[in-house]
């Protein structure tokens, strides 16, 4: 097995996750993110993958558009760390947003392919 990722590969799998993201696709959400994820949100709160599927099965948080913006990108051997600018829009419980952030992710490659493993996203 290859355990270099490379950086076409991240690209693929981060748009996987926003079309994942702003279909509420719970089945492509489950497989991208790891099961030990761990990841810090806007409010500060560190959130579970559970946690986060949870809004979406819920229906709590709904994206309606992504636009993103690559800020930085590393890859250390199967493990990518990639910095974006994101600008959001679309409603949490119910209420609607449009708001700018910052997330860092860190992608690892598994045998059963590539997954976050962590990140987080502040407001700017």
């Amino acid at each position: 097995m290859e355990t270099i990722i490379k950086k076409s590969e991240i690209i693929e799998q981060e748009n996987k996750l926003y079309k994942a993201i702003t279909e509420s696709n719970i089945n492509a959400l489950e497989e991208l993110l790891h099961d030990d994820l761990l990841f810090v949100i806007p409010s500060g709160e560190v959130i579970t993958k559970e946690i986060d599927l949870k809004t979406y099965r819920d229906g709590a948080l709904k994206i309606n558009e992504i636009n993103s913006q690559i800020e930085a990108f590393n890859i250390i051997e199967d493990m990518a760390v990639i910095i974006l600018v994101m600008e959001l829009k679309g409603s949490y419980n119910a209420e609607n947003f449009e708001a700018k952030y910052r997330y860092i992710r860190f992608w690892k490659k598994f045998k059963d392919g590539i997954k976050v493993v962590g990140g987080s996203g502040i407001a700017i």
